[in-house]
């Protein structure tokens, strides 16, 4: 294999090369540090190359190996965070500006179960200031610049895991972390071509992460396959004493042949591109899966809902700094003032927001309850160029329901992987969604998708 062939396998095809000393830790961490500093800058994919200690857990590492021992099927695989994510050895941003400099004395829980797991942790990743919380309209929202999908440097990787999406993609990670409110693993992997798991709410402890929607906010695996999105959440899953929403919970296993369900208007928002791979990608999961059409969402008012609890739940979490009038060294013109947007959020709006949720949770889990998973384009486009306001570029087809936004506020994982290309050379993301704690039958619908695909296997020519 040339370093080309290892920096593109899969986290778990790296950990079986160290495990059978084909490659040490240290070997790969080298190889991805210096693909970091190679290709980072290029796709404003990084933040910080924490050089001293990924050399240092390599090594530590590669000690356990030479005794015959393994801590897990990730043990010497190094990987990046979003860097929402507290982590000894560097800054925690945030991706913005006033934050820069803002350094945590411990690591975050799912950072802490990594390291006993004998991964390496080599990069903070890039990501939209905030996590996007203050309104941002274009790609340009964070002080390392726009992020930029591997596949065309002129678009945009996703947000607001822009950084982990692109250093996927590109190879200078084994995986990354991510993290979702609304779209925020899900959009960046169907972007950049990867596999990307948005788990259920309480599944992974967010200690040591920012908080942008307490009630909604969830940390999750972005990986260049399906399998490894699965190796990876149940290393980082389970309860934590220092997050309370924080479960530990089974994963059910995926009957011998899964029922799929598709959303009635799946196809009715999306480019031509995005539903041609879509119905391709139908006829293979009818391979494996009985596939029904006609999946129905409830007609809900999912917008004003996520609207009125996300605003009101940043604006708490970022009180001081929205009053403190630091906002306005944001880098996104929009989020300069667009936490005074959310200051203006009433209790009212907020308490009705929350009693509709409860017929949101109730009325999206029964609709899918049925099936194993339910399949949707992941993006009804391609990404979007970079220079241009968000509203600006693709039309909108009006009356369908995107599933994104109700399975997050229903608390249901996710799953995006790879399934083609459409516009400009750019990918698009065949998506799945599935009822509470039902990750591994996620995981395993879509591997096997991949053991039928190459989409997952694909690599970008970089600069």
């Amino acid at each position: 294999m040339t370093d080309e062939d290892i920096a593109f396998a899969d986290a778990t095809a790296l950990g079986e090369m160290i495990a059978k000393k084909k490659v040490s830790s240290t070997e790969l961490t080298s190889l991805y540090l210096n693909r970091l500093e190679r290709y980072g800058p290029g796709l404003n994919a990084v933040v910080t190359i924490l050089h001293d200690r990924a050399m240092r857990e390599a090594k530590a590492a590669d000690a356990v190996i030479a005794h015959g021992l393994r801590n897990s099927a990730l043990h010497g695989v190094p990987y990046g965070v979003k860097d929402l994510l507290a982590a000894i050895g560097g800054p925690t941003t945030w991706g913005a500006q006033p934050y820069r400099h803002q350094v945590f004395d411990y690591d975050a829980t799912i950072v802490s179960r990594l390291k006993d797991a004998g991964a390496v942790l080599i990069a903070k990743l890039s990501m939209v200031e905030l996590a996007g919380g203050f309104g941002y309209d274009q790609a340009d929202a964070s002080f390392t610049g726009p992020g930029r999908t591997p596949w065309n440097h002129d678009y945009w990787s996703g947000g607001s895991s822009s950084g982990p999406g692109a250093a996927v993609a590109a190879g200078l990670v084994g995986f990354a972390i991510g993290s979702e409110t609304n779209g925020s693993i899900l959009t960046p992997s169907a972007m950049c071509g990867v596999s990307g798991l948005r788990p259920t709410f309480g599944r992974v402890s967010r200690y040591g992460a920012m908080a942008l929607m307490w009630s909604s906010d969830k940390l999750g695996p972005m990986a260049r396959s399906a399998r490894d999105t699965d190796v990876i959440l149940r290393t980082i899953a389970g309860a934590d004493p220092h997050d309370a929403t924080a479960q530990t919970q089974d994963f059910p296993a995926l009957r011998r042949r899964p029922r799929i369900g598709v959303f009635e208007d799946a196809r009715g928002k999306s480019q031509a591109e995005v539903v041609k791979n879509f119905d391709v990608s139908l006829a293979v999961l009818r391979e494996f899966a009985d596939i029904e059409e006609g999946v129905k969402l409830p007609n809900l008012p999912y917008g004003a809902v996520i609207t009125a609890l996300l605003n009101g739940e940043c604006a708490s979490a970022f009180r001081d700094f929205i009053e403190s009038g630091r906002a306005r060294e944001l880098r996104c013109e929009a989020d300069r003032i667009g936490g005074y947007v959310l200051l203006a959020t009433s209790a009212v709006d907020y308490v009705d927001a929350m009693r509709v949720r409860t017929k949101i949770d109730r009325d999206v889990r029964a609709a899918i309850e049925p099936y194993d998973a339910v399949a949707f384009p992941t993006l009804p486009t391609v990404a979007y160029p970079i220079g241009v306001n968000f509203n600006d570029v693709y039309p909108k087809a009006p009356g369908a329901i995107d599933p994104v936004t109700p399975a997050n506020l229903a608390g249901i994982p996710s799953l995006s992987v790879p399934n083609g290309f459409g516009l400009y050379g750019l990918p698009t993301g065949l998506g799945f969604v599935a009822n509470l704690w039902d990750e591994a039958k996620l995981t395993g619908i879509a591997s096997e998708y991949q053991k039928r695909t190459t989409f997952h296997e694909l690599r970008p020519k970089l600069a």
